[in-house]
């Protein structure tokens, strides 16, 4: 279940694990590692450099590593493993999304997908999301059961990676009901606001 503190957003299925999503009001600097993201679904450990170009994903495996990724309307996705304690956040527009960026990611961590939490994050909802027919198929050929999904040309990114992940093993999986466009109010939305170029993160610190 998620819920807001202060202008933050967290899971508690993450509790004792430093995560959460910022909201439009969130004004703090955040210090952490941010990779340069494309639409990618290119995955890498962090390390000792301080640039990943070309990056939508990013894997930690130290304890207190710090990572950030941006987001306004594509799905973020929070990873953490309790019995390696190693964590990933990852980003996953309708792009990373059909390339599976969320399934690379959890394979590239390694462990077992059942001990593995997934939190999803605000992101834009079936609601809003209308897509072209060809974004559509691509989208719902990367799972076996597309059963809710979608709803003519209008899918459910954040339920598409869930179900990704699912049909790997992924057993724990916490999905926020937050539509980005429709919750513009605390949420940016590239859609509802015209290509804005301001951002929301994704945050996450391993203990």
């Amino acid at each position: 279940m998620f819920y807001f503190e202060n202008d933050i957003l967290k899971s508690d299925f993450l509790e004792g694990v430093e995560h959460f999503f910022t909201t439009r009001n969130f004004k703090e600097s955040l210090e952490c590692i941010m990779p340069e993201q494309t639409h990618s679904d290119h995955v890498e450990f962090v390390d000792e450099r301080t640039q990943y170009p070309d990056t939508d994903g990013l894997i930690i495996t130290k304890s207190h590593q710090k990572i950030r990724l941006k987001f306004a309307d594509c799905t973020p996705l929070i990873f953490y493993n309790h019995k390696t304690n190693i964590g990933a956040v990852a980003h996953a527009g309708w792009r990373g999304t059909a390339q599976k960026i969320g399934v690379k990611t959890l394979q590239k961590m390694g462990g077992n997908p059942q001990d593995t939490i997934v939190v999803i994050g605000p992101a834009i909802g079936l609601c809003c999301y209308e897509v072209s027919e060809d974004v559509k198929n691509k989208l719902l050929q990367t799972v076996n059961n597309t059963t809710g999904l979608y709803n003519n040309n209008n899918v459910d990114l954040k339920s598409i990676n869930a179900r990704q992940l699912q049909e790997i093993g992924v057993e724990k999986i916490d999905i926020c009901p937050y539509c980005t466009s429709c919750n513009n109010d605390l949420f940016y939305s590239y859609r509802k606001e015209n290509g804005t170029m301001q951002r929301h993160f994704a945050v996450l610190q391993l203990p």
